[in-house]
């Protein structure tokens, strides 16, 4: 069998090890030391794989990951979450739809402080659900509005999905990190609007909420405190120049902690689960990370990886159409497989096309995280419509992804002006160089 051949079996492998519900850390690992045994030698693929393994879970800039995830663990245990929601209801509560607006501008602040799309898909999910059913929403409006406005958490830094392709792609996290702002920024209020538009057609699924009077509003206001002085300091200090990106999500996790602690806010127990998931969820990340690594290797010898990036690369077409073929193949892929791992799987492939094209590297990031944003909330994979259905137990699967439907245009639309204007992207980071 040619070794072509085997890559292809390989991949066919894995798919179906992941639609068997295999976590997807674990299938990539199981099929790349298989193909690479296959190829070589099982002793060269155990070899291959312990290296890997080792040089994954001892690596310095991968560090970076569960200090921003311990930062928002402990956010999440300190309640600063719910102080977040708590403030967007005050001020914004009273329109059409005020209520699921005010839970997208949660996921946005605590993105900020987390930087992973399942957890604030949980975290929002756990804090927001029971306050829109008191409020009567429905059922489909409330899940789809936290699986899509918890995916926020890869775009708005600090974006664990920003850290991986910083670190395969040897470009700054701390330009790629200013790079997700604006569109965050643009995508939440997308999400809003389709949110405002949807009640009002339909005003039966979302009430709407008490207005609040302006002192108590203002008042109200000291919510969002933690998070814009956790943001700023990690943020400001990263792009200051006085902290490297691992040294900033220490810094932040630190700094949450105190504040935690300052503010009475977490106790012994808090602290202990924020660990406990900081381990749980970082043990998933790197696994990924390391089976990703392990499948890389064994697709390697395979050569299938570049002959891929050289049949993209020699088409005929203008640089936009390349650029499209790539997105849309990153939209399709992010339907069937984890955005981490299609990350890592698919960047080593097309970064050389895309930089080769004369795209900026930076730009390329921002865009291949908005469309694998598409993969976190769409079937069959669509993780985040899973984190919150363990939730909110008493509410269908098909009902979550019917609700995410509408919000789908929402990123596609961001997707498009980012497409059209760079500069949506390019502006913070290009500003903070001058």
């Amino acid at each position: 069998m040619s070794f072509t051949f085997v890559g292809i079996i390989g991949i066919i492998a894995l798919f179906v090890l992941i639609f068997l519900r295999m976590p997807v850390g674990f299938a990539m690992l199981l099929t790349g030391v298989a193909g690479f045994a296959s190829i070589v030698s099982p002793q060269a693929a155990f070899s291959m794989m312990v290296n890997d393994l080792v040089d994954v879970f001892g690596s310095y800039s991968l560090t970076v990951i569960p200090l921003f995830i311990l930062m928002g663990q402990v956010a999440f245990h300190a309640g600063i979450s719910t102080r977040l929601f708590s403030v967007a209801y005050k001020w914004i509560g009273h329109l059409p739809g005020g209520m699921a607006i005010a839970a997208i501008g949660a996921c946005a602040g605590f993105s900020a402080i987390c930087g992973s799309t399942n957890a604030t898909a949980a975290t929002m999910a756990a804090v927001t659900l029971p306050e829109m059913k008191k409020y009567k929403y429905s059922d489909t409006l409330a899940t789809g509005v936290i699986a899509a406005g918890g995916s926020l958490g890869i775009l708005i830094p600090p974006s664990v999905i920003f850290i991986v392709y910083g670190v395969i792609t040897e470009q700054s996290i701390g330009e790629l990190f200013m790079a997700g702002i604006i569109p965050g920024i643009i995508l939440t209020f997308l999400f809003s609007f389709v949110v405002a538009m949807w009640s009002i057609l339909r005003p039966m699924d979302a009430p709407r909420g008490e207005k609040q009077t302006l002192k108590t509003k203002i008042s109200s206001l000291t919510g969002v405190l933690e998070t814009i002085v956790l943001f700023l300091m990690v943020m400001g200090g990263l792009f200051g120049g006085l902290f490297t990106p691992t040294e900033a999500a220490g810094v932040g996790a630190f700094g949450t902690i105190v504040l935690a602690l300052l503010r009475r806010n977490i106790g012994f127990k808090g602290l202990l689960d924020a660990f406990t998931e900081t381990t749980r969820i970082s043990c998933m990340i790197l696994t990924i990370v390391a089976g990703a690594t392990v499948l890389g290797h064994f697709l390697a010898i395979t050569q299938i990886p570049f002959q891929i990036a050289g049949w993209v690369g020699g088409l005929d077409f203008p640089s936009w159409a390349v650029i499209s073929i790539i997105i849309l193949i990153y939209m399709i892929g992010g339907c069937f497989i984890d955005a981490l791992a299609l990350i890592m799987l698919t960047v080593p492939i097309f970064y050389p096309v895309v930089t080769s094209l004369g795209y900026n590297p930076v730009w390329f990031g921002v865009v291949i995280v908005l469309v694998t944003q598409i993969g976190v909330i769409t079937p069959p994979v669509g993780v985040n419509v899973y984190v919150v259905r363990s939730v909110a137990k008493d509410v269908k699967l098909e009902t979550i992804f019917k609700g995410v439907v509408p919000l789908l245009f929402a990123i596609i639309a961001a997707t498009a002006l980012l497409i059209v204007f760079p500069s949506i992207a390019l502006f913070l980071p290009e500003f903070m160089a001058k």
